[in-house]
């Protein structure tokens, strides 16, 4: 009789934000808010939209199996050899992809806790083990503690930077010193995300370390600034033999072609990027003002969005801030029981949440 591996039935499935349409359907409301999965409130540059329709009458064609246009383009945005790049469906397929060339059964891999939990998925589904250390009092990374769970057994490091579910940054400092006492045999990922929300006197370019540091490679995603998370483009910058590694286990045609001609349209709209940056910085200021006349602690933000202590049980608020349109994000999937993690939006939806907060907590 067929059956799954021990590995997979022990996984938790990853648990995405709830739909719009779907609460829309199970709730019967209308005008639903979602503020749950970090996407853009802007959208994606026009011009990506124009670049997609015009596309769109070539989709009888199959797509550039090696992204040549977006890779060289990408190449001269990131002032790096195009050889040392690889554009994947969305940056998480990077992950697996991670796993699946360097995992081998009971190696191990280090990452935060909490963080993007895709990592430990992708280990177990290759038989591998992971050490989840937990954030320090800030809610950071603890690169010490991490660097003390090294061992014989140990492949990969992720750092999340900024991390989510917490938008906290590690300092240069404690990157640089991390990373220089790591050996070259162990691979430490730095998944970069959010890296164009941070400001700027906190941005670390994991691909600066390339230079010197063969073992460290950065992922990166057109998700999030750049509005394009239903399209899936994530890329990841490397040494060249990680990259002809990865490319092994890629499958054919693993970008479309709508997808590629959005992200290279959007990778030329430096406008597009700086209202995204400056609608970001503007909500995270009118929040921080709101969570703190309400009196909640909140964790500074490097990131598109902010986790909040609302102080009750997350669930009940999650419920009840549904039923008053807005999705959110619980806390308790993160291990914080009293938190939501809430993307930052438009001005408008800010105020609606707000709004809705207030009914909630009684405020």
């Amino acid at each position: 009789m067929y059956q799954e591996r021990a590995c997979v039935a022990n996984i938790k499935p990853y648990v995405p934000g709830r739909p719009i349409d779907e609460v829309e359907r199970e709730l019967g409301i209308k005008n639903i808010v979602k503020i749950a999965s970090n996407e853009n409130p802007l959208g994606p540059s026009i011009e990506a939209v124009r670049a997609m329709k015009r596309e769109a009458a070539k989709v009888n064609i199959y797509p550039d199996g090696s992204t040549y246009h977006l890779r060289n383009a990408l190449a001269d945005y990131l002032q790096v050899d195009s050889s040392k790049i690889i554009v994947t469906n969305g940056s998480e397929q990077l992950i697996y992809f991670l796993s699946a060339v360097y995992l081998d059964p009971g190696d191990e891999i280090i990452m935060g806790d909490p963080s993007f939990s895709v990592y430990l998925i992708a280990a177990q589904i290759m038989n591998a083990e992971a050490f989840l250390v937990p954030l320090d009092k800030d809610y950071k990374h603890d690169l010490k503690a991490m660097q003390a769970k090294i061992n014989s057994k140990t492949k990969m490091i992720y750092i999340c930077n900024p991390n989510n579910p917490t938008g906290t940054v590690v300092s240069k400092k404690e990157l640089d010193q991390f990373i220089a006492a790591i050996s070259e045999d162990i691979l430490i990922i730095l998944d970069e995300a959010y890296f164009e929300y941070a400001d700027e006197d906190k941005q670390i370019d994991g691909i600066s370390y390339l230079v010197n540091h063969k073992n460290v490679i950065v992922l990166r995603t057109f998700s999030k600034i750049h509005a394009l998370a239903g399209l899936r483009v994530g890329y990841a910058i490397a040494d060249v033999n990680i990259i002809n590694s990865l490319i092994k286990v890629r499958q054919a045609f693993n970008v479309n072609s709508i997808a590629q001609a959005a992200a290279l349209a959007s990778l030329n709209d430096g406008e597009h990027l700086l209202q995204s940056q400056e609608i970001n910085r503007r909500g995270r200021e009118y929040l921080y003002r709101e969570f703190a006349g309400l009196g909640l602690d909140f964790v500074p933000t490097q990131a598109n969005f902010i986790l909040v202590d609302i102080g009750i049980d997350c669930k009940t608020a999650y419920w009840e801030l549904m039923r008053l349109g807005l999705i959110v994000r619980p806390g308790d999937i993160f291990g914080y029981p009293t938190f939501l993690r809430v993307t930052i939006g438009s001005d408008s939806n800010n105020a609606r949440f707000i709004a809705a907060l207030r009914k909630v907590l009684n405020k």
